[in-house]
Formats: structure tokens, sequence, C-alpha cells
């Protein structure tokens, strides 16, 4: 990435172009400025500045001069025919002869400083009237261009910004006239990075027909086919032939590829994309020659040829392979583009069982799995659903809890207000029985509709199901709903659906609207069995999130959603929880075809492991080792934007450092864990004009702006996100589903494998189950502990389209070992109910911990929570984590307000006690709820406790910053503060 000095050979002059080693306030000047030398007579310097820019309407931007000997800003300046291949300045050269520094795109930072909208400066007219009249526009230049500098070398324009004038352009094309398109081989170090203009380096190198690169043995060797259309290209692709050097000895063609139309997607299914080009843009064609590690040395040469809208042209390839072995396929040097193979990768993509899971097991129509089972209907859809934890979250039992109260059923409802009836079905089929993944089909015929089921269940108690609707003749329905009963034990709580997770409502009534909502499901249950459903059809796409919802909302189901007519009620009787989804009145023609499919998630995943609680204790900051040692922390999570991660979701540069810090860390006891997710990724990616050439399938689209560096190099279509002003690092937002999640693996591999990651911190999410499976197993291969925890800021707001954290992420839930939710949820006003469903993770067998203003450690120790060090004032856990050692809270069973079984009650219902039990002693932490201070008894089952009352003391010890020393009775009214309690230990 260093720039040196370059120079371009011009008829009149050389230009030279230099890193300016940020030598200037680029805040206040720009990024770019021209050196020129006055050696004129007078008080009127004219310079003409051959800058060659690839920004549109130069003449709209602001042009400052500045004194190089005094720094000095003139204020003298007059500019004439701005354009973008050159601009006349007149300034007033107020130390005489010598050099000046003329500051072509000043900008101005608007927005917050993490999401910023750079403004470019407009022009002023500063100068006074006596000196303007002194400008005569005729004059001879007097001004030599010594240099174009670049605040430093990521900044520069040099080679591939650099722009070939109109009259270059016209005469190439002229010299090829008869072609439709021209190809011009690039180097995989010089980036093609502009759509609308030819660089001046292609023009300079001309039309070639050959490429030379050489390679290391087991090397993936990246280069560029740019293609530039004479005329509209509806698809253009790339074939390859064989590699051969003399001896006859080859590069199979199977080991070259094109990553912009062929390749794997994040799924493991075949990517195929067409490219097309309009009229006088230039598309950049990203190629790779994998060559294996037993290619003998020599020169290799074959063909690429590029082939769009019947024309081709070849461009002859020459490949020297040199006789030494790469590391790693050259992975080591991501500079060099070789982590572009990662794009394709299938790796971690089989479906084997992640611990703690088991396989799932088949017998009769009931499928088994860990903790759960659900009983299957002879037309597909579950008739029962079960699970067996007990209701403290820490064991599974044989104790079956009933989440249905009847079967799963559509209900086709024709004009009439007739349901549609005498079905036959074909029976229950399954058509896969594997450890990780049962399917099953079962199709059901009436007269008038056939319905094909085609469903899957995994290992970790995700179902999803394909319902393919089929109108057999012309028909007419008032409505097709389908009905979810719900046992009421297993619906006490809700969340989704515009509804903050607590306590379900009597009724609900909810409509589809994506434009605003990201909601299409929710779920529903009690602490030890639930369901979360979400509504889908074949069309179905991730929307993004995290502040860019409401850019790439969720496409409304035509089945369910109906043109707007669909929706959920959720109504209550004696037997049931009715969840129906109906979707309205509408007409099939015969053949028509909708698809009401849909997804489930069986919660809990598996029992809470309140150890891992107690043992890993998070310090949030890149510190020296042995001041966090001090601190008794024992896991570090870096974040991004530190000497050893600096760029978000990157962390690729300084992996060198990175892995000196881990080694460092581990050799005294501690683990480390790094930043990094798929939701936008910095500009510091060595591929990020390989990904922008991809179109939208990374990038998602979007009207550009933000940080300068993105509009000067990445220039339109992109959405910017995450700034950090210390060091300018500058994201982009993904797009969602693509083969950006391959690389993420891939990544997250080499980093486990090479620099000894112990997992990852994961800032909200935009990736599915199936990435978040594939990240499991490769942070968990070889022993690794691949522990991963998961921070949201609360997504219930306009931007994010009023979803739920905890319903959002909850497909990723049964592979989190931790829960950090996180800005802007409110621990005050919240209460229990919400608490426990949308903050703690209790009813999915997780727990939390709290972020915003550092919770409430009294209510977070109800649910075994803390906060996070270090982060914010009053954010200090370690005086809680003291007391969990001196009590010795690893190894006791947790029992909470939620459980019946819970031994110790309190006075007041607002007040709630959870239990950390051992052998003849238990810490009781009790919060309170109460509008007021109040005083409250404790209601102790001592034989359930396990302790003798009569030999009882209980004691709160001191804890700074949560409660002073005190002795109670077992009959003393013990004072409770509001929002505030005690945590009390019981000999």
């Amino acid at each position: 990435m260093c720039l040196c000095i370059f120079s371009i050979p011009l008829a009149a002059q050389q230009i030279k172009y230099t890193d300016g080693n940020d030598s200037w306030n680029s805040n206040q000047l720009g990024n770019h400025r021209a050196v020129v030398q006055f050696s004129g007579k007078g008080n009127v310097a004219k310079t003409t500045i051959e800058w060659r820019r690839r920004d549109e309407n130069p003449d709209l931007k602001r042009i400052i001069v500045q004194d190089a000997k005094t720094g000095a800003t003139i204020l003298n300046v007059k500019t004439e025919n701005i354009n973008r291949e050159n601009g006349t300045i007149f300034f007033e050269p107020i130390s005489g002869n010598g050099n000046y520094y003329v500051y072509f795109m000043p900008y101005i930072d608007e927005g917050t400083a993490n999401y910023l909208k750079g403004v470019y400066a407009k022009p002023e007219n500063k100068a006074d009237a006596q000196w303007l009249a002194k400008v005569k526009t005729n004059m001879a230049d007097n001004c030599t261009l010594t240099e174009i500098q670049s605040i430093n070398a990521f900044n520069s324009f040099y080679p591939m910004d650099v722009i070939a004038t109109a009259a270059e352009t016209k005469d190439i094309i002229a010299k090829n006239s008869g072609n439709s398109f021209l190809v011009f081989p690039e180097d995989r170090i010089y980036s093609i990075r502009m759509k609308n203009d030819l660089p001046q380096r292609w023009i300079q190198k001309g039309v070639q027909n050959t490429f030379s690169d050489t390679a290391l043995k087991g090397e993936y060797l990246a280069f560029q086919l740019g293609v530039y259309a004479l005329q509209d290209l509806s698809s253009v692709k790339i074939s390859f032939s064989d590699l051969k050097n003399s001896n006859g000895e080859t590069i199979s063609s199977k080991n070259i590829s094109c990553i912009n139309t062929d390749g794997v997607k994040y799924d493991g299914s075949v990517f195929a994309s067409t490219v097309s080009v309009a009229k006088g843009k230039v598309q950049a064609m990203w190629c790779g020659v994998d060559v294996p590690q037993t290619a003998a040395a020599g020169t290799y040469t074959g063909k690429a040829t590029v082939t769009a809208d019947g024309k081709s042209t070849a461009i002859t390839l020459q490949i020297t392979v040199k006789n030494e072995v790469t590391k790693n396929g050259g992975i080591d040097s991501p500079e060099k583009m070789t982590r572009l193979k990662w794009l394709n990768s299938t790796l971690a993509q089989e479906n084997t069982v992640i611990a703690p899971y088991t396989p799932l097991v088949v017998k009769d129509a009931e499928v088994s799995l860990l903790g759960r089972k659900v009983v299957l209907g002879s037309d597909g859809f579950p008739s029962q659903i079960q699970t067996f934890f007990t209701p403290e979250m820490t064991t599974i039992t044989t104790k079956a809890n009933d989440i249905l109260s009847a079967p799963f059923a559509f209900h086709f409802v024709d004009a009439s207000g007739k349901e549609v009836a005498q079905w036959k079905n074909t029976g229950l089929k399954f058509t896969k029985k594997e450890a990780g993944t049962v399917a099953w089909e079962s199709t059901s015929t009436s007269k008038s509709v056939q319905m094909d089921v085609n469903a899957s269940i995994e290992f970790d108690g995700f179902l999803h199901y394909t319902v393919k609707v089929t109108a057999l003749e012309d028909v007419t329905f008032n409505d097709i709903n389908f009905q979810m009963p719900i046992q009421p034990t297993s619906a006490k709580y809700m969340m989704g659906l515009g509804q903050k997770g607590g306590d379900r409502p009597a009724t609900f009534d909810w409509k589809w609207d994506v434009a605003h909502k990201n909601q299409d499901g929710a779920w529903i249950g009690s602490v030890n069995s639930g369901l979360q459903f979400s509504f889908r059809d074949e069309k179905y796409s991730r929307p993004l999130n995290t502040n860019f919802y409401l850019q790439k909302p969720l496409l409304l189901p035509t089945s369910w959603g109906n043109e707007n007519k669909g929706g959920i009620t959720i109504t209550p009787n004696q037997k049931s929880v009715l969840v129906n989804a109906y979707s309205g009145a509408r007409s099939m023609k015969k053949g028509d075809v909708l698809y009401y499919n849909f997804t489930l998630l069986i919660t809990p995943f598996h029992k809470i492991d309140t150890d891992f609680q107690w043992d890993n204790k998070f310090y949030h900051k890149y510190s020296p080792i042995d001041t966090i040692v001090k601190t008794g922390a024992t896991v570090i999570n870096i974040h991004h934007a530190n000497a050893i991660n600096p760029y978000i979701n990157y962390p690729f540069i300084e992996f060198k450092k990175m892995k000196t810090y881990i080694d460092e860390a581990h050799e005294k006891g501690l683990k480390v864990k790094i930043y990094n997710t798929v939701r936008e990724v910095s500009n510091k990616a060595y591929e990020t004009f390989a990904l922008k050439s991809l179109g939208h399938e990374i990038y998602s689209p979007g009207k550009g702006g933000g940080f300068s560096w993105l509009q000067e190099h990445v220039g339109d279509d992109y959405i910017p996100a995450w700034f950090v002003p210390e060091i300018k690092d500058a994201a982009i937002v993904n797009s969602g589903m693509n083969r950006w999640h391959n690389y993420y693996v891939e990544g997250m591999n080499w980093l486990t494998q090479n620099v000894g990651i112990d997992g990852i911190y994961l800032d909200d999410v935009a990736f599915d189950r199936i990435t978040m499976k594939r990240i499991k197993r490769v942070l968990t291969k070889d022993g690794h502990p691949g522990i991963i925890d998961l921070h949201s800021a609360n997504q219930y707001n306009k931007s994010d389209g009023f979803n739920n954290s905890a319903n959002l992420y909850m497909e990723h839930f049964p592979y989190i070992n931790k829960l950090w939710f996180g800005e802007y949820f409110d621990y005050e006003k919240g209460q229990p109910d919400f608490f426990l469903t949308e903050v703690s993770g209790i009813p999915f067998g997780l727990m939390g911990e709290m972020l915003q203003d550092g919770g409430n450690p009294w209510r977070g120790m109800v649910y075994g929570m803390t906060n996070r060090l270090p982060w914010s004032d009053n954010a200090d856990p370690r005086e809680i984590w003291k007391l969990w050692d001196s009590f010795g809270i690893k190894g006791s069973e947790m029992i909470g307000y939620w459980s019946e079984n819970c031994p110790v009650k309190t006075s007041n219902a607002k007040v709630l006690a959870t239990v950390y039990k051992k052998n003849g002693t238990a810490l009781i932490s009790i919060a309170s709820w109460a509008d007021t201070d109040v005083k409250v008894k404790l209601n102790i089952d001592w034989k359930k406790l396990g302790i003798n009352p009569a030999k009882a003391t209980i004691t709160a010890p001191a804890v700074t910053n949560f409660q002073p020393a005190q002795t109670f009775t077992a009959n003393d009214e013990i004072p409770v503060s509001k929002g505030k309690g005690w945590l009390l230990i019981v000999k």
C-alpha cells in the first residue's frame, strides 16, 4: 500500500505524484494539492494544472492557495476554466518566487462523528478588486507544476484514479474502430477503480493483448481484465484455456475462474452472474489462477477469451511459476489479492452437529433433539412439539412440556365461507435422515388446491417449511390461513410484531407493513418452552439491519401479505392461545402457485451453563495484559480502532501485533476475542475495489457520500457506514447474504489457526444461521474455545424497523455463549418480564450482561448479569465478581424467581428473589421493581433451601457502590430502596 514518487511521461512535462506524509490539515484543506513553483515577476502568478480529476463538477469545489514558505492562506485568487482535465488559477505570490500549494478538493465534515456527511467547500471570492484588475487572463503561465501530492499514500489518485482526457479516449476508440469493446489486462496491484473513465495508465500502455505475471507454487494469482464498452454489452463472459509450458505440463483451465460471473454462494449453492456494461463504461473482471503446489517451475501460456454479445477478444496469459512453494496458498499476503479465492469457499459447509447438540433421532413420526421433540402429522406439519427443560433452565429431564394444544393446520375458506374439506394426503415421507438434518415431504390434495409440503429440522431446533399451494381449478377464497394452537403454559410471554418482550397481551392484532417495520414473525413462549415463527415466501431476502433497515426492507410475501390484506391475530381461550396467520381474500387461476413458507425455532436451545458465566469475566478494552490480569478478568474483548485491530471488520492488517498480544495473554492465563462481524467493512480492506466490481452483490446500493475518501475513490452507489475520526476508518455497508460470508468464514478460520483468537465479539449481525454455524465450526476446530458473544443496540426504533434484538438474532442464539443487550435498553423502566425475555437470554439457554449507563446491578444479579468493564461511569462489576468468588458461586444451582421451585420469595410481589444454592449455604439476590422504597420479609422454604433455620445466619457482605455490610434475621423486615436490592448470604 506504500506510495513512493511516480512519474507520468507527458509531452510537455513530467508530473510527479507524491505522498504528503500527513503534512497538512486535511480536515481544512482536503486530501490533495498541487505544488507549483512561481518564477515570474510582478504580483500575479498563473498556473494551469493538469490534474486529471475523476470527480464531477470540479468547478463547484473551492480552490485554496497557500504560501509554502509561511503557511499563509492567499486571499487574492482567481480561477478560470476549472474542469476535470485541468484548471487555471491566478494568485498573488506574496513571498515572491518559490513554492505555493494549490489545494483543490477541500471538504467540510457534517453529520455526526461516527456517521459523517462529507460536503465539498464551494468556491468563494475574497480577492480585492485592485488585484483582480491586474489579472490578464491571456497572460502566459509563469509557474511550473512540480508535483501533485495526496495527504498520504492511501489517498493517492495515482495511477488508477488519474483519468484519460476526452481527446485521448476519443483517439484510442478511433484506433480500435470496429470493436464492440476493448480489453485492458491489469495487474492485481493496481485495482481498477473508475467506471466512467479510462485511467491515463491505459492510454500510455495502449491496448494490450498479453498479460504476464509471476506466481509461487500453490499461490492464488489474481489479475484483472478491464472491459471498456464501445457499445452496450448485455452479457460479458470469460473462458480460459489450459496453461501449458514448453515441456507440455499443464495448469488446467479448471483452476482459472472469474469471480464476477462464477463461484459458490454463501450457502454452498452455485453462484452465476450476468455482467452487462453500458456504452462508455469500464467493468473490472477479476480473475484468478489457482496454481497447484505440484506445478513444475516454468512459464505457462494460454488464453483468456472475453466474449460479449457474440464478439470476442483473446488475451494471451503468460504465467511464470517460480521454483518455490508458498505458505497457505499465498493467503498471508492479502495485499496481493490472494484472498479473493475465499469468496468461493465451501469451508465448514457440511451440516455436522456442533456441541453441545446431539444427533437427531427419528422414531416413527417423531424427531428428537437436544431437550426437545417434534411429532409430525401425516400432512407434514407438527401435531405436537415438546421441550424437556426444567423451569430453572439448568437441567433437562424426561418430563415433557407440551407447546401445542392441537396440530398446526392450514385452512382454505372458500367464497361462501365454507372450509375446503375432503383432503387426501400421501402421508409422511422422510427424504433425509442425517445426524444434522432430517427432511420430509407430504402432499395434500382437495378438489380445488394441492398443497406440497417440504420441510426439514436441524439439530439446533430450526425448522424450515416450504409450502407450495397450487390451484387445480379457478378458485376464489375468503381466506387462506395457518393456525398454531399453543398451550397457555407455553405462551406466557411474547416478543416481536411490534411488541416489546414481556407478558403476552390478552389479544393481539397485527398487519404487515414492510416499508416501515422489520417484522415477519414473533416469539411466544415460557421460560422453558417456546416457539419463534417467521412467515416468508420464495422471494425472501434478508433485509439490512442496525440503522439501515429502511434502505433495504423486507419484501412483502405475495402469499402471506397478499397486498397488505394479511396479518396475524392471537386469541386465547380456556384450552389454547391461537396464533392465526391469515392472508385474506384472493382468487387463483388454475395453475397459479403461492408459497406459504415459514420457519420455526423451538426454544430453549440448551440448558444454561451458569459456570461459564462465573468463570468468564470479560474486559472490553485493548490494554496491557498485566493491567487486565489485576482486574480479575479472564477474557479480553478487543474492539476495533486500536493498535492490533484498527479497521472495522477487517482484522487482517495488523495481525502480527495481534498475535504477539494474544500469545502474551495466553501465557498469563487469559483468553482474547476480537471484534469482527459482517454488516459493514472498512475501506482499508485490500479487496475494496474488487468487491465493488461485483456490482451490488457485496456492497449495498446507495446514494454514496460520507467520508471524503469514499467519495473520491469509490465514487458513488454505496452506503457509507461507521466512521472512526481518529484513524479515518470509513466503512461501507454490506448488502446482505452474499459471498463475503465465505470470505468471513475463511478469515475467522485463518485468525483462529494462525493468530490464536479464542472467539469473536459480534456487534450486531448481518448474516444468517448458515454462516453462524460455519463460524462456530471453524472457531471451535482443533480444540479452540470458540467463544461467541453478541452485542446489540436496541433495534426497537424507526431506523431498525421496530424489531427486537432478541427476536432479530434468535436464529444465532444456539451458537452464542453470552449476550450484551446493550445500548438504548432501559434497565430502569424495564419490568421483570422485559428483562427476562428481551435482555437476559435465559428462556433460550443463555445468560447476558448489561451496557447502557452501566445497567442496574441489583436487577441484573437476579438474572446473573453484571455490566461491561471498563466502559462507562458506574460500570464496574469487579466488586460483584469478588463476592462471586468469596461465596464460591461456581458450581451453585441457580433457581430464578420465574421457577415455582425457587425456595425464597419476598412479601412484596414487586421485589423478586433468585437463589444461588450450594450445600449448606445460598446467595440470595433480591431486586425491587416497586414504585417507592419498601420493606420486605423473606419467605424462605428452608427445606428446599437445605438449611436448618434454627442455625441459619443471613448477612449482607459489604460491596462497594452496591450495599453496606449488614446482618438480618429471617423475621426482619429488610429495607429495599427503589430500583435497588441486596445480595444476601444464608448459611
